[in-house]
């Protein structure tokens, strides 16, 4: 063999492999941006008059399965409630049949005991609650949702698993801490504690739809504030170690911003339910002619993807132009829509 001929051959063996093997951390796959809840804080809500509900068809989700191969976890989530896809668990299926790592966040108003039993069986590794409140509290912030409801699908998967004697999958709340609920981070570890929770990830309002909403940012003012923050929620960890649940935080600092995104943009990604690639959920949000609060200024919202999985190599697109440009500008001069974005002050 030539030595340029030996040369090409090992370019497209590096190609292959480069885009099979699980380079990405994870892929964010949205099933559908249909939802059930109503939730005061949702682009879906605020936006509903501009909303397009879209369903991710088993036929396009075939057809990416080789860019899901890519990524140590497929989180099967998006901009809606997964479980109201018909097709979710067979969504799974072909997942774990490839040997992907399968995780999915839900309201866990559709989880009836049947739907329980489905879902170990599926096989499926780790699902995650939505709440923003404990009891009444999140009720009225996520309308259509019932506190009482879910924490009972918690506790029926619990049984369910030690009937069946598995520890999938593990189960995480992902808990909204609004301003006005911050009185509720007392209550956190006695709610959750003894219904076979693993960790509660508790985050802040990040993507703000509406003016009206800057008043529920729990982001501090000052280095003073943030320290207090951090003290309570320091606190919050330590007694959930001693309670044996794991709790993870973050806060907005009022610092500079980092030049890492905690949406880990230079290792995962965003796929709507129509197949466009984009950086994260926030960039890639079913609405059109909608504006949002970014900073202290209301921004024009635009769309940002780079390319559609169904059509394209993922390899190509993670090395278009366009998308190299987007992530180098990190060491630079900010995307627009990154700009204002609390995820790069958050610490």
């Amino acid at each position: 063999m030539s030595v340029m001929r030996k040369a090409l051959a090992n370019h497209f063996t590096r190609w292959w492999e480069f885009e099979r093997m699980p380079w990405l951390d994870w892929i964010q796959v949205e099933v559908t941006s249909r939802c059930n809840a109503v939730c005061t804080y949702c682009p879906r809500t605020v936006y509903q008059s501009n909303w397009s509900n879209r369903d991710l068809s088993l036929d396009k989700f075939e057809r990416m399965l080789p860019l899901f191969a890519t990524a140590r976890m497929i989180h099967l989530q998006g901009w809606g409630e997964p479980f109201l896809h018909t097709g979710f668990f067979e969504m799974v299926a072909r997942l774990k049949k490839i040997g992907c790592k399968v995780s999915t966040t839900t309201n866990g108003m559709l989880l009836d005991r049947r739907e329980i039993g489905r879902l170990v069986e599926s096989g499926i590794d780790h699902i995650a609650f939505s709440l923003a409140g404990i009891g009444e509290k999140n009720d009225t912030v996520r309308k259509k949702t019932e506190y009482r409801t879910i924490l009972q699908a918690i506790t029926d998967l619990a049984a369910e698993k030690r009937t069946r004697r598995v520890d999938t999958p593990t189960v995480n709340i992902a808990f909204l801490l609004l301003r006005s609920n911050l009185r509720d981070i007392h209550e956190i570890i006695p709610a959750f504690k003894d219904h076979g929770i693993e960790q509660v990830i508790v985050s802040t309002l990040d993507f703000i739809p509406s003016k009206d909403l800057r008043e529920e940012i729990l982001a501090p003012a000052d280095e003073n504030m943030h320290g207090e923050l951090k003290t309570l929620f320091d606190g919050l960890v330590r007694e959930g170690e001693r309670a044996g649940l794991n709790i993870y935080y973050r806060l907005v600092s009022p610092g500079k911003r980092s030049r890492i995104c905690t949406e880990n943009i230079e290792r995962a990604l965003f796929v709507s339910a129509d197949g466009a690639i984009s950086p994260c959920a926030f960039a890639n949000i079913s609405a059109s002619g909608i504006s949002h609060v970014a900073g202290e200024r209301e921004k024009v919202y635009q769309r940002l993807t780079f390319g559609n999985a169904t059509d394209e190599s993922i390899l190509a697109i993670w090395q278009s132009k366009g998308y190299a440009s987007f992530r180098a500008s990190f060491d630079s001069m900010l995307h627009p829509i990154c700009q204002g974005c609390p995820k790069l002050y958050e610490v």
